[in-house]
């Protein structure tokens, strides 16, 4: 199973950004995948992920954001995000037009692939997976950054640790039941924001990142499939 590189256009402004293909030979699904915001998508996560997803028979479609593309710290404004996303799941679709899609990402990837879709549905996507949701900054609990997603109409998959510093479970949870049937909500014990979890709970990373691939698979299967 090779990955296969590729580049394709952010925006108009942003330029080109680069994006690995991982396909493996019984693929039923492709999860345009975006990093998170201090990481991009050559990070250890995202490149277990994407391995775990193809030993679920889930390919992936990781990708830049132009300002990781460029070296610099901070995310791009809010509507170059956005463009990114859509972008990218256009790209993506091209390379495997026979693989329906997922989208999502790892913590301001999956928001900002939600806020794409709120705005105007990702062409032929079925449904969004968040690794970490990042409801609100550390210290600074709410819930105004979930308002969008009541805009979006496709199925939503919440994976989300106890010890996530940027989700409250106690905020998180009412947004969940107010989301009804549309959204699905796993709880991964002991994880924090990068799903890394403490040596004393027996479990590895690797426990959880497989865990994750299995989550997806399972729940593609049964809210996504037309």
């Amino acid at each position: 199973m090779a990955a296969r590189e590729t580049r394709f256009a952010a925006s108009k402004s942003s330029g080109q950004v680069s994006a690995v293909l991982l396909r493996p030979a019984e693929a039923r699904w492709l999860l345009v995948l975006g990093h998170g915001a201090g990481a991009g998508m050559r990070h250890t996560f995202m490149e277990a992920v994407a391995k775990a997803l193809a030993s679920n028979g889930i390919a992936t479609f990781r990708y830049q954001f132009p300002y990781m593309e460029q070296g610099k710290k901070f995310p791009n404004p809010q509507p170059v995000l956005v463009k990114t996303v859509r972008s990218a799941v256009i790209a993506a679709h091209e390379m495997a037009r026979d693989l329906p899609l997922l989208a999502g990402g790892k913590s301001l990837g999956g928001r900002m692939t939600s806020t794409a879709a709120s705005q105007e549905p990702l062409p032929d996507v079925r449904g969004i997976v968040f690794f970490g949701f990042p409801l609100h900054p550390p210290t600074k609990p709410s819930d105004v950054r979930a308002a969008h997603l009541f805009d979006v109409s496709v199925p939503m998959l919440f994976l989300q640790g106890t010890r996530d510093k940027l989700a409250d479970l106690n905020l998180l949870r009412p947004v969940f039941d107010r989301l009804a049937e549309r959204a699905t909500l796993h709880i991964i014990e002991g994880a924090d924001h990068g799903f890394h979890v403490l040596k004393r709970s027996g479990r590895t990373d690797d426990d959880l990142v497989a865990e994750l691939a299995r989550m997806i698979s399972g729940w593609s299967a049964q809210c996504c499939s037309k």
